[in-house]
């Protein structure tokens, strides 16, 4: 399809965002290669033809790197340049601070991809070695060639959504100990006691059922033949109890009397009951301590939403509850810095993959390479969406019951987790809340209404 500039939008985009990095890699500017590590640093001052101007190791942390930066501008005005660009591999934390340290000396500064300089390291001869020193000067070569990107800023503009990505993590941490702590339950309860699981149908999602382990392993030390004297009536008095103290309103009696039938069981390995109800105690009181604290990051995560004023808009997309939103958006930091909804998915790893040459198309597939963190979120916020959101839930039918190319189950999620990191950025940049016309590709009619 032609149009009338000759340009495509692909065109536009890659030209807009390497206008944007010429402005921070002038050719009036010398390159400072950074190689970064724990105490030694090794610099190299290269023109943009990447001829090294100076070379130089210095043995210090990352935060003590502004003498280097000042030595690196010295060379640089020695050799004739009119300024300098920082460039580095985004290394831990070690990126944030030389990003500042080159901000207060009105440096600017980029990040290579470590993923593209090991890639280039293996053209550069048929040894593939790797030194310090052939990487800053391998990070110089392709900021020259504007094979960089700009990051995040670290000014106090950003703090807010520093603040969110820090949370995410947390929330991230205090999931993966949350299922932890569920799977090391069910595994020790397969093991000794597999009763008690098939007395719910979803035992670790019942506020019943765990309460009901609390009473047995927590006041009676997983003793079943203590808790069967209590008999039924006293025990559903002290799970009751035990609910009411998690802040339940009422158990499930089909729950308790099932529980409570299961202490006669006697399939498991019974000689280590002892050691494993033990051992479950202390797991559940593990469980409980990492259900409190995700609640109260998730509670910080939305109060930070507020502050940046965009719960109202990212709720506005039906099924993304704040957290979820809130978790998508720790992932992607300032949806501003995105040039297009598409970067969004292609930095979740979400985009389709194409293969096409002449008259050949092969099979696309997503990329996989992107941020795994968001496609996780991306991927959460799928189930939700799919309940209550009827565009979304549209989309998924159609993709796989449609005669032609039709999707699997998940390869249609994975479709609708794209459109929603998209909607989400229609909606976050454009500060405009989701309308369902408009979602589904219609518009909103306007009456006029005629004087008669």
């Amino acid at each position: 399809m032609n149009n009338g500039s000759g340009v495509s939008r692909g065109d536009r985009n890659r030209n807009a965002r390497l206008s944007r990095l010429r402005e921070a890699v002038p050719v009036t500017n010398a390159i400072v290669g950074i190689d970064l590590a724990d105490r030694t640093q090794m610099l190299v001052v290269t023109d943009h033809d990447s001829k090294v101007l100076a070379r130089r190791t210095f043995r210090c942390k990352a935060w003590d790197l502004g003498a280097a930066l000042d030595w690196a501008s010295e060379r640089a005005a020695r050799a004739g340049f009119g300024g300098t660009t920082v460039a580095c591999e985004p290394t831990g934390h070690r990126w944030m601070v030389l990003a500042q340290l080159a901000a207060g000396r009105g440096m600017s500064f980029v990040c290579v991809q470590p993923a593209l300089s090991s890639w280039v390291r293996k053209t550069e001869d048929l040894t593939t070695d790797k030194t310090d020193d052939k990487d800053a000067v391998l990070i110089a070569r392709l900021t020259a060639q504007l094979r960089c990107y700009l990051p995040e800023p670290v000014d106090e503009a950003s703090a807010e959504w520093a603040r969110l990505r820090h949370l995410g993590a947390r929330r991230e941490e205090l999931l993966e100990e949350h299922v932890a702590c569920v799977q090391t339950v069910r595994d020790l309860l397969e093991c000794v006691w597999p009763a008690a699981l098939e007395a719910a149908k979803w035992p670790f999602r019942s506020s019943t059922w765990v309460a009901a382990m609390a009473v047995v392993i927590g006041r009676d030390g997983g003793d079943l033949a203590r808790t069967r004297r209590l008999g039924p009536a006293r025990f559903e008095r002290a799970v009751r109890a035990e609910v009411a103290r998690r802040g339940g309103v009422r158990p499930c009696l089909r729950i308790v009397r099932r529980l409570f039938a299961a202490l006669d069981d006697g399939a498991g390995v019974l000689a280590h009951r002892p050691a494993v109800f033990e051992r479950i105690e202390w797991t559940l009181a593990d469980w409980d301590q990492a259900r409190t604290k995700l609640e109260e990051t998730e509670a910080r995560m939305t109060g930070v939403l507020d502050e940046l004023g965009l719960t109202r808009l990212v709720t506005s997309i039906d099924g993304l509850s704040p957290v979820g939103a809130a978790a998508i958006l720790a992932q992607t930091g300032d949806l501003h810095r995105f040039t297009s909804a598409r970067a969004v998915v292609k930095h979740a790893g979400l985009a389709p993959r194409e293969r096409m040459s002449g008259t050949f198309i092969g099979r696309a597939r997503v990329t996989g390479a992107g941020r795994p963190g968001l496609r996780v979120a991306a991927w959460r916020a799928v189930w939700g969406c799919l309940q209550t959101n009827r565009v979304y839930a549209a989309s998924y039918r159609h993709l796989t019951g449609r005669e032609h190319h039709r999707l699997t189950p998940t390869q249609a999620q994975t479709a609708v987790a794209g459109a929603i990191l998209r909607q989400l950025y229609a909606v976050v940049v454009h500060q405009q809340a989701r309308d369902p016309a408009i979602a589904v590709h219609g518009t909103k009619a306007l009456e006029e209404v005629t004087a008669a």
